[in-house]
């Protein structure tokens, strides 16, 4: 059945083409989140392993939202960590860095994914896509946030 809901499909390819971007980058972000919360160490230890699984929980709620709406755009949503290591700006880094390097991997990779996401809104913007448009500023929003305040903790 066509899609009718006022964005041609070119536009809506475009769109869905840029929120795959950023599903890439924010699945990639929770599952390197999810890494650092099972293998962090040290001082910062019972710090950390809360606020990264309190990060990942919100992370994983974000990728089912950035799917969903790459789905209601009439586009398939990328599944797969073939797809996301093509389409992801953030660098995997081998082995178990100390707790403060998990930090200041976590601030770059927030940072990658609030520039993907800023990326695609002018896209939303041209073909009137608020829901996208509202989507986009509520990443670049919750990315901000939690890279300023991880930031503070090696600032």
């Amino acid at each position: 059945m066509d899609i009718d809901i006022g964005i041609p499909q070119e536009q809506r390819e475009k769109i869905a083409e840029g929120l795959s971007r950023l599903l890439a980058d924010t699945y990639t972000l929770y599952l390197k989140t999810h890494n650092y919360h099972w293998n962090v160490t040290g001082p910062l230890f019972n710090t950390l392993h809360l606020m990264f699984e309190q990060e990942y929980n919100e992370l994983a709620l974000a990728v089912d939202e950035i799917a969903e709406r790459i789905r209601a755009l009439g586009v398939a949503a990328p599944g797969s960590y073939k797809a996301y290591s093509q389409l992801s700006s953030i660098e995997e880094e081998d082995g178990v860095p100390k707790a403060e390097e998990m930090i200041a991997n976590l601030v770059k990779a927030h940072e990658a994914v609030t520039r993907t996401a800023r990326s695609v809104f002018p896209l939303a913007e041209e073909a009137n896509d608020e829901p996208t448009a509202d989507l986009l500023t509520q990443r670049m929003q919750a990315s901000e946030k939690t890279a300023w305040m991880l930031r503070s903790l090696i600032s």
